[in-house]
């Protein structure tokens, strides 16, 4: 399943959607597509963990999907050090207990709910990766593969950051195109 937590059809992140799209469904494998500025629904956690909101049809679909998935493949820019606002109400509203993970009563710990699938996180930069990681040792990607995907058992959870896209050459970018259509080939 691939996700893509742009919220602009226009990005670069739509067309890394598409090439890693390419590379899987030449590989044979069945792919499911979620393109989250296209569903109806409000991303606040309204009442945090304390009572319940009713997910919207768009949200339930997205549930079902996840919980069909081997493998999921998010796609999105690294804003402010973080994920776009859209992709953060999703998270929060889709990753709820009894979905993704379940509090043990009287025990700090949890289940992992989410446990026998895998994850690829592709993110962009407008600064260069190497200096995401050296200086803010990759905020984005650690929230995402260890406090969200890990945390609800989905694991082995792969990265790939791309950047400086900022200023980037057209080469650039079609490169990483091919690399990026080659990992959906490999359904990795």
């Amino acid at each position: 399943m691939i996700i893509l937590g742009h919220p602009d059809l226009d990005s670069y992140n739509y067309a890394l959607f598409n090439a890693y799209k390419k590379g899987a469904l030449a590989s044979g494998a069945e792919v499911r597509e979620l393109i989250i500025r296209d569903l109806n629904f409000n991303p606040n956690l309204s009442f945090g963990y304390r009572k319940r909101t009713e997910l919207e049809p768009d949200l339930i679909a997205a549930q079902d999907a996840i919980l069909w998935a081997n493998h999921l493949v998010w796609i999105y820019p690294v804003w402010w050090g973080s994920l776009p606002g859209i992709l953060k109400g999703f998270i929060d509203r889709v990753f709820l207990p009894g979905f993704a993970f379940q509090k043990r009563e009287g025990s700090i710990w949890w289940d992992k709910l989410l446990k026998g699938k895998s994850a690829r996180i592709i993110s962009t930069l407008d600064q260069p990766a190497w200096y995401y990681w050296l200086v803010y040792n990759a905020p984005s990607n650690n929230a995402m593969k260890k406090l969200t995907l890990q945390f609800c058992g989905i694991n082995p959870v792969k990265t790939t950051t791309i950047g400086p896209l900022r200023l980037s050459k057209e080469s650039y970018r079609t490169n990483w195109l091919k690399k990026v259509e080659k990992l959906g080939f490999k359904n990795n």
